[in-house]
């Protein structure tokens, strides 16, 4: 079944973390594929996608940017049977966070879904969204599901790390449900909390950043980590062409396996990762803090199983991390002195 031909489809941001990933997992269940990158000649990007099983038969590289006027999507659209929308500015530094970011996300989806429109032939669209849709807000409720949004007004009064990012995915994704409400076009949209996970990137994924700032001693991401959930990039990828192929798919989609508090990673990494010198304790952050959930329930009914433990997912994304060199072997220098003196 897997070496018959299917599609086209598109997934825009095809070099990112979860987009390159996704168009593997894509490939290798046949489908044709169209990966809309902003830079077809940087071949650091494009490379890794060349590299994979099967592009050579079904794969073609497009140039689009959600930066472009309103139309540049039309051509690579047109005669796909889907779009997978990944592709999401992710500049957590911009000086200029409503032009970077901010409307390029709104203006991007909204452009992609009238290219859609004109094509016809588009069945299903699948924009990858984001937890930060669902549950930045002052308090944080025990359980989160599909008809919770974020507190937009907290997020602009407290401008925590990634507050444009929160801000984007969380109006852009409103403006898509209004616009296919006057239109005809099936919008599923999938909520993943922090992707964790083996990559084929060249460069760390912001979401990798943030899952493995504990290793690095990244601070300004510990907050992000304070009340997390977690799900395995592999997992992700699968929820994404499951959904697509469902026929009772509808709506928003929640897609987490685990969550934690900043402890319990925290606890959870030195015991398995003795090499690294771990923080266990947050002085900004209470000891006792509980676990926020966020329910896969609509999911899992559909019939999806998860196949990564939170384990799992972190040693495919250190094994991957320490493969490229973005991360060091070890951080204890006790160990590591200890490893000398027995080659010596």
């Amino acid at each position: 079944m897997e070496n018959e031909k299917k599609g086209p489809v598109v997934v825009t941001g095809a070099s990112g973390y979860v987009g390159s990933w996704l168009v593997m997992k894509l490939l290798k269940k046949g489908y044709v594929v169209r990966a809309t990158v902003r830079d077809p000649t940087n071949l650091k990007k494009v490379k890794p996608l060349l590299d994979l099983p099967r592009s050579n038969e079904l794969l073609s590289i497009w140039k689009a940017d959600l930066d472009d006027v309103e139309g540049s999507f039309d051509e690579v659209i047109r005669g796909s049977i889907g779009v997978f929308h990944v592709a999401t500015p992710m500049n957590f530094q911009s000086k200029d966070p409503e032009n970077e970011v901010i409307k390029p996300a709104i203006n991007g989806l909204l452009g992609i879904l009238r290219s859609c429109k004109k094509a016809g032939s588009v069945q299903r669209v699948i924009f990858t969204s984001s937890a930060g849709t669902v549950n930045v807000e002052e308090h944080q409720a025990a359980v989160y599901d599909e008809s919770c949004w974020s507190d937009l007004d907290f997020v602009n009064r407290v401008k925590m790390t990634g507050w444009m990012y929160f801000l984007s995915k969380t109006l852009a994704e409103k403006a898509a449900w209004e616009f296919v409400k006057d239109n005809d076009i099936h919008l599923i949209t999938i909520i993943p909390t922090l992707v964790v996970g083996s990559f084929i990137t060249s460069e760390m994924p912001p979401s990798m950043i943030t899952a493995l700032s504990l290793i690095t001693g990244n601070d300004a991401h510990y907050s992000i980590l304070k009340q997390v959930q977690f799900v395995h990039l592999d997992d992700v990828c699968d929820a994404h062409i499951f959904l697509f192929e469902h026929p009772k798919a509808n709506g928003r989609y929640i897609c987490s396996s685990y969550d934690s508090t900043i402890y319990g990673l925290a606890e959870m990494l030195k015991n398995r990762y003795p090499t690294y010198v771990i923080p266990q304790k947050f002085k900004e952050i209470d000891p006792d803090i509980k676990c926020v959930s966020f329910s896969s329930k609509k999911l899992l009914e559909l019939g999806f199983k998860y196949k990564y433990s939170m384990e799992e997912m972190f040693d495919d994304a250190i094994n991957t991390c320490r493969d490229k060199k973005l991360i060091p072997l070890n951080t204890n220098q006790e160990i590591v002195l200890a490893a000398e003196k027995l080659r010596n």
